[in-house]
């Protein structure tokens, strides 16, 4: 079949006859369906390793909870001693990536993944403001480099502090309002970015926001600023099945004109849907797209509020039937917030319901929409063993904590009663 693709990048008339794709077709049950293929979680990568399951769905959102962990069980039941041996192993790492923000990606991605996440020119800003300069800016990196290329292992915050002594400098009341207490957190960012050192976990585990830092020779990556750009646009449209452009800047951090460049250069066309949206897909998933049949059969998941699916173009609200968008957790109603106040339970691609992990009962307390059903239970008790077993507990973040928890726990208790 062949896609005709207007100078503007649009799909044109003929275009969508061949592919036999309708944008009045395009409904949110659909597209939820679609989303939720894409995604690998109707067991298309059941037996994948870490690495082609986040090249397939997508980078991993870590912010110190159990995200990464979810994201990789959920999709190919891979373990926690899996996924962190393969840490160790340097298969997958923790790294800055998209607009700074911290992602676990495979090895193929670590070199132009953190050209995307470097900042230095913004960092410089905020410290020049502070009366720091460039000059001890890079003195202090190369004395961080030294003191890591003595040491027997990696180092934590504290004690390259005490070992660098007066060349880590406070900035006062100022600086911690800018969010700079001290030159050593700028320091090891920039050095970071630039794959000459590395943040490892203190105990190995993604769900622990502790770090230590030791050298690291990430050979420099071989994109340019544009290409990496391109990469990330034919990266995200495949993990997604197709995105706003609105949501892609989000994800990416672009400005308008450079992503129309990066989608001008994969090729992506514009498609109309039935709620009035345009996505922009690439050529190959308008294909795909055209013979799609959802699953007749449940498909449950638990997932967390800040996996791929959800998080990626940032579109909670598609997920809810339009039947559920008036739900209201705490007063407030679920479908009306940028993000979602709670995990979701999925079925197909549709939230049918939320959970939270209750540590003190060591059991998940949810709430189904319409009840539950003998797949969604089975799912259900599935991921409260495998959090038993191999996490203690399911934290969202690194601040996360039990006594946060405890009113939604309640809440979700005494609607399954």
């Amino acid at each position: 079949m062949t896609i005709h693709v207007s100078s503007s990048g649009s799909l044109n008339a003929a275009g969508l006859s061949a592919a036999g794709l309708n944008g009045a077709d395009l409904t949110p049950e659909l597209l939820r369906a679609w989303a939720w293929h894409r995604q690998g979680l109707d067991g298309t990568l059941a037996g994948a390793t870490p690495e082609e399951v986040l090249a397939r769905a997508g980078w991993a959102r870590s912010v110190g909870g159990a995200n990464p962990y979810l994201t990789l069980f959920a999709r190919a039941g891979i373990r926690r001693d899996r996924v962190d041996q393969d840490v160790l192993d340097l298969r997958i790492h923790e790294l800055p990536a998209a607009r700074g923000c911290t992602y676990v990606l495979g090895r193929e991605d670590f070199a132009w993944a953190l050209s995307l996440g470097k900042n230095a020119e913004e960092a410089f800003r905020v410290l020049g403001r502070l009366g720091v300069d460039r000059g001890e800016m890079t003195l202090l990196e190369e004395q961080i480099l030294h003191v890591l290329s003595e040491a027997e292992g990696p180092m934590d915050p504290k004690q390259l502090k005490d070992e660098l002594g007066e060349s880590v400098r406070s900035l006062g009341e100022e600086g911690k309002k800018k969010g700079v207490a001290t030159t050593l957190p700028t320091a090891l960012g920039l050095l970071q970015a630039d794959g000459r050192i590395r943040r490892v976990p203190v105990n190995g585990r993604l769900d622990q926001q502790r770090y230590a830092y030791t050298l690291w020779s990430l050979p420099p990556g071989k994109l340019g600023a544009e290409q990496a750009r391109t990469e990330l646009i034919s990266r995200y449209l495949g993990w997604t099945g197709g995105a706003t452009l609105k949501q892609s800047q989000w994800f990416t951090g672009f400005t308008v004109a450079h992503s129309k460049a990066a989608l001008a250069e994969v090729g992506a066309v514009e498609q109309p849907t039935a709620g009035g949206d345009v996505l922009w897909m690439l050529p190959d998933d308008v294909e795909r797209l055209a013979v799609f049949a959802p699953p007749e059969e449940e498909q449950i998941q638990l997932l967390a509020g800040t996996d791929s699916l959800v998080l990626q173009r940032r579109n909670s609200a598609d997920l809810f039937a339009e039947a559920d968008k008036g739900r209201k957790v705490l007063k407030s109603a679920v479908a009306l917030l940028a993000d979602l106040p709670d995990h979701p339970i999925l079925d197909r691609g549709r939230i049918i319901g939320l959970w939270q992990y209750d540590p003190g009962r060591a059991r998940i307390a949810y709430w189904l929409f319409d009840g539950p059903t003998p797949a969604a239970e089975q799912r259900i008790a599935e991921v409260e063993a495998w959090i038993q077993e191999d996490l203690g507990d399911f934290r969202s973040f690194s601040l996360d904590s039990v006594a946060s928890r405890q009113e939604r726990c309640l809440l979700y208790t005494s609607r399954c009663v």
